[in-house]
């Protein structure tokens, strides 16, 4: 015989003055507990990937020259790479932000494309130009 068979055919036992427990209270019993709050936040950030800034030569700021003049000129849609800085570690990211130029301020040396969104001129890599019908680019990147 096994060690229980003096229990095997009994009924299950149910408290008559405390309430079942849910099935959800009861597996949250062995939910796992966080002892240091924050690490996998730090983990994940460490983790996260920034780029470094690509310095470009005088031919390649001519050329980015001429096609941000073209751009301004023509009144072509455009699709500018930028680098944007990480504010919580070294590095950062390139976006792309598309649209007609609205504004160049010289002086303080921001595009501002027509949804309103501003770009240091510094910080742009390349400049897409489109015709603005169907977004195919008329100079690419270089």
């Amino acid at each position: 015989m096994n060690d229980y068979s003096n229990i095997i055919d009994h009924p299950h036992h149910q408290s008559s003055t405390r309430p079942h427990m849910s099935m959800l209270k009861r597996a949250a019993q062995f939910s796992p507990f966080a002892a240091l709050t924050g690490y996998g936040d730090a983990v994940e950030e460490t983790g996260r990937l920034t780029s470094d800034r690509i310095t470009l030569d005088e031919d390649a700021l001519s050329a980015l020259n001429e096609k941000l003049q073209l751009a301004t000129r023509t009144r072509s849609v455009v699709a500018v790479t930028f680098f944007v800085d990480d504010l919580t570690k070294s590095g950062g990211t390139y976006l792309i932000s598309s649209g007609r130029i609205k504004k160049i301020d010289a002086a303080s040396g921001r595009l501002t494309l027509e949804d309103g969104t501003t770009i240091a001129i510094g910080d742009i890599f390349d400049i897409r130009i489109s015709d603005g019908d169907d977004d195919t680019p008329l100079h690419g990147p270089g």
